[in-house]
């Protein structure tokens, strides 16, 4: 899906979901404080979650033609990558 994007679209992609991940980083920073990555620690990681997922589907030759599908896909890599991170620096503070 992301190889058949045009330079500008592909752009826009990133750009569009770097935005959004900011506006969720400083919620998530201000609901996990310490235990979070910071306020742009979090974008980077929600946005290399969210187009490493589509990557991975892609690589597994996985349709990501309807929009939702590559949606779901996309938000559950975020999902899987932070739940992930934030277990791991927890559990290394705690020791």
């Amino acid at each position: 899906m992301l190889w058949n994007l045009e330079p500008g679209w592909l752009l826009m992609a990133v750009a569009l979901v770097a935005v959004v991940a900011f506006f969720f980083g400083v919620g998530l920073d201000a609901i996990m404080r310490e235990d979070g990555f910071g306020p742009v620690g979090n974008m980077v990681l929600l946005s290399a979650g969210f187009f490493g997922a589509i990557l991975c589907a892609n690589f597994y030759d996985i349709v990501l033609s309807d929009m939702t599908f590559a949606m779901a896909v996309g938000l559950g890599g975020v999902f899987a990558l932070f739940a992930l991170l934030a277990f791991a620096k927890a559990a290394t503070s705690r020791l």
